[in-house]
């Protein structure tokens, strides 16, 4: 029975991700104008050289002896136009600035917590190279409003240490959920230094328009453990016109610096529980990781990272680690060296604070 249990929310995702109908065009009354244009041609700053070049010297010094190992062309794109390396040191000792790093997960996540959870090997490989760490949880059938008052509600409770300031790494609509949290919540924001978005939903996904209503339909009427049914918003907050009109009326704080790492995979390295979704997205751009396209992860007017060469769960989740016989079969392409590339982000994210004090 607890087998059975066990597998109920993995069932939820596979119903989410296997079923949906046609797109449907949005009212044009809610569309908001979008332009598609070069990062150069943005306020984005891009920083993919010097994030190749600390990921490099991270996995050379102790990341191959670590799970999941990848030469840095086999873990990050190189895209065109990418920066050319800075040859700085890097460096790889304790953290310098007295900081917490504090995940926040994504749609259905507390339905998976019971198995694994997001960066759990991650994180725990940050405590022990000496940072500090932890995770806000939410609701992973909420709205990101509803998830904004969790995150704030954390935030304000947190028992942080005079002087310590926050990091919020936002994977999935973890991120919408964090920037709706920093604007609608001003008194959180002396708490917070930076957000690093991973994979962030941060410009919806049209995977939300097709799933919307089936979701409403069915799968809010299906109980499933450890994950209520909260507001039952989640998958009507992460549609694009829903995500793109926030954007467009809330400027994101000054004072909070912003990261963005996006991640998109070929198709035989998808997991087969994406796969179908997979395709569903390539009818609009194959440069996508079974969930969101690598344009809409980019938070506007953010530092650009790199784009990881990973499907939407390898990249956070580690399925591979924790129930192997569960990844050999639905997901097939998780392995990922997280450890490395949570560490780069954090590293990448701690020198650049140092350098704009």
């Amino acid at each position: 029975m607890r087998f059975f249990t066990a597998l109920l929310p993995v069932a939820l995702v596979f119903l989410v991700t296997a079923c949906g109908g046609k797109p449907a065009l949005p009212p044009v009354a809610d569309t908001v104008p979008l332009i598609l244009a070069p990062i150069s041609k943005t306020q984005t700053v891009d920083a993919r050289g010097r994030f190749r070049e600390i990921y490099c010297t991270v996995r050379e010094d102790h990341g191959r002896t670590l799970p999941d190992d990848r030469p840095c062309d086999e873990a990050l794109w190189r895209l065109a136009e990418e920066p050319s390396a800075s040859r700085r040191p890097v460096d790889l000792g304790k953290s310098r600035l007295n900081l917490r790093i504090l995940v926040v997960p994504g749609l259905f996540n507390d339905c998976l917590d019971p198995m694994v959870s997001v960066f759990s090997d991650a994180l725990a490989h940050l405590e022990t190279i000496g940072f500090k760490t932890g995770r806000i949880p939410i609701e992973g059938r909420s709205g990101c409003a509803r998830n904004a008052r969790l995150i704030r509600d954390h935030l304000l409770s947190a028992a942080l240490e005079p002087g310590e300031k926050a990091i919020l790494v936002g994977y999935s609509k973890g991120t919408p959920d964090i920037l709706e949290a920093l604007v609608a919540h001003p008194e959180v924001r002396p708490r917070v230094v930076a957000v690093v978005s991973v994979a962030g939903a941060v410009g919806g996904s049209p995977l939300a328009d097709e799933l919307a209503d089936f979701y409403q339909s069915l799968l809010m009427r299906l109980p499933a453990p450890h994950c209520p049914a909260g507001d039952g918003g989640g998958m009507e907050s992460l549609r694009p016109r829903a995500r793109h009109l926030w954007l467009s009326k809330n400027p994101l704080p000054e004072g909070i610096r912003f990261y963005s790492l996006a991640n998109f995979a070929d198709r035989e390295d998808i997991s087969a529980v994406l796969r179908p979704k997979y395709d569903h997205l390539a009818r609009i751009d194959t440069r996508n990781d079974g969930s969101v396209i690598f344009y809409d992860m980019i938070i506007p007017g953010s530092t650009l990272l790199g784009y990881a060469r990973a499907d939407h769960l390898a990249v956070a989740i580690p399925v591979n680690r924790s129930w192997p016989t569960l990844s050999a079969g639905f997901m097939d392409r998780n392995a990922f060296p997280r450890e490395v590339l949570l560490e780069t982000l954090i590293r990448f994210v701690e020198e650049d604070l140092l350098a704009t004090r």
